[in-house]
């Protein structure tokens, strides 16, 4: 499935992660879904919400909840 169609159909909340166009390359937003129109998408990563235009996307797919932080021994 192209990563447009994806994500306009993914359920918000479900954790993503999206590769996108910057000016000087590509970068990846790692996190939850919260919104996705005709134009963009946005991602919640750890350190902010990210909208992600959707004509500079070059992949996203559904990824697995972090995995549990370890006790210290």
């Amino acid at each position: 499935m192209p990563p447009r169609q994806f994500l306009l159909s993914a359920e918000p909340g479900i954790r993503v992660v999206v590769r996108y166009r910057i000016a000087d390359g590509l970068t990846d937003a790692l996190g939850y879904l919260l919104d996705a129109s005709e134009n963009s998408c946005t991602v919640r990563t750890r350190t902010s919400d990210v909208e992600i235009p959707l004509a500079m996307v070059i992949a996203a797919k559904e990824v697995p909840p972090p995995p549990q932080r370890r006790k210290p021994l």
